[in-house]
């Protein structure tokens, strides 16, 4: 797919007001500080779009991103597991998350950022829990891979297909800093594109 236009839309702090634009979703999800938004920025070609920080657990609300006029949209979900926030900041971003996976008409996916130099931990694996548990379909998704030496990549892709019960080729591996994999995440994005075609 060809990404020819983008923009910011509207962020939305509360799961009962999500817009319902009539077109697919992609929800972006991650950790804090996993690169979502440098991510964002290197899908779209644009690098001021998603706003990035080097202070983990800015994203407190969900963000959308509208693609080619319409066509698609991305979702830019809340970061999970930032430990600087107190429990009642979590509990209320965690509704969000949950909110917007369970009630948004529009979900056609969700790409799981992984920093490929991080083993997955529980809040991970919860989230892919969620997603099998309530039959959403994900792609994962390795950030940072400039970060680690072609070797060190691929002991990284075994541990994190290890610990997320997924095949190293499901895994799509990416660097914004590198501009690497961005073709292999439009194909995806077309892939996505088309089977909702064959749905409707």
């Amino acid at each position: 797919m060809m990404i020819k236009q983008a923009k910011f839309t509207v962020s939305v702090a509360d799961f009962h007001k999500i817009p319902d634009y009539g077109a697919p979703e992609i929800a972006i999800a991650g950790k804090s500080n996993v690169g979502k938004s440098s991510f964002i920025n290197y899908i779209v070609n644009q690098n001021k779009l998603a706003k990035t920080s080097s202070e983990p657990g800015r994203t407190r609300l969900v963000n959308y991103f509208e693609l080619n006029a319409g066509q698609l949209y991305f979702v830019d979900l809340p970061g999970y597991g930032y430990a600087r926030v107190n429990r009642a900041e979590k509990q209320k971003w965690g509704e969000l998350i949950e909110g917007y996976l369970q009630n948004s008409p529009n979900l056609i996916n969700v790409f799981v950022l992984m920093d490929i130099r991080r083993v997955p931990n529980d809040d991970d694996k919860m989230l892919l829990n969620y997603l099998y548990q309530y039959a959403i379909p994900f792609t994962v998704i390795a950030t940072k891979a400039d970060k680690l030496s072609a070797q060190q990549r691929a002991n990284s892709l075994k541990d994190i297909a290890a610990g997320l019960g997924v095949g190293t080729g499901d895994i799509i591996v990416t660097s914004s800093q590198a501009k690497t994999g961005r073709d292999k995440v439009l194909a995806r994005m077309e892939q996505l594109l088309e089977a909702c075609k064959t749905e409707q």
